[in-house]
């Protein structure tokens, strides 16, 4: 095998688990009714605390109307509320509503208990390594989604929908 085959191989393995990770994220809001952006959001809120409707839109990638009408849904639904920030009273911030996640976590539960028996594989040390990773990429990635961002061309096209030039 030459370098350049194990560079192809380990860049299909790479680009696989990510598709796999992401066919999971598609999976659980499915399975609980969610859209992959309500899925995805309610999970930065959950790991981050409450977040100003500005700060939610950053991290998803919506306009600040997309994430107005996906706080009313999320709150609609009992996932979320509402509340004014204690700091600043003005200031708004959208946090879990008490008890909203069960259903979420027990969807996620079945890749955790399978990613904890994979780690239960590795060392001490491998693991230290593999979580240095992980927190080092979650940024790169977001870093990257927003160059993608900022590079698309109409912003927010439809897949599947050619660009105007295109047309």
């Amino acid at each position: 095998m030459t370098d350049d085959d194990a560079s192809t191989d380990a860049h299909l393995v790479f680009r696989q688990y990510l598709d796999a990770v992401g066919l999971h994220g598609m999976a659980g809001a499915e399975a609980v009714g969610l859209q992959a952006t309500e899925w995805y959001a309610l999970s930065v809120i959950s790991v981050e605390g409450p977040l100003t409707p500005g700060e939610l839109a950053v991290r998803t990638g919506l306009t600040t109307g997309a994430t107005t009408r996906l706080i009313d849904r999320l709150e609609g639904a009992g996932y979320v509320r509402r509340a004014a920030d204690p700091a600043d009273r003005r200031r708004l911030r959208v946090a879990p509503a008490a008890d909203s996640f069960p259903a979420l976590e027990e969807t996620a539960a079945p890749a955790r208990r399978r990613i904890t028996e994979l780690l239960e594989r590795y060392t001490p040390e491998q693991r230290a390594l593999l979580f240095d990773y992980f927190s080092r990429a979650a940024p790169a990635y977001r870093a990257a989604a927003e160059e993608v961002r900022a590079a698309a061309t109409p912003p927010h096209r439809r897949p599947g929908r050619k660009p105007s030039s295109a047309r």
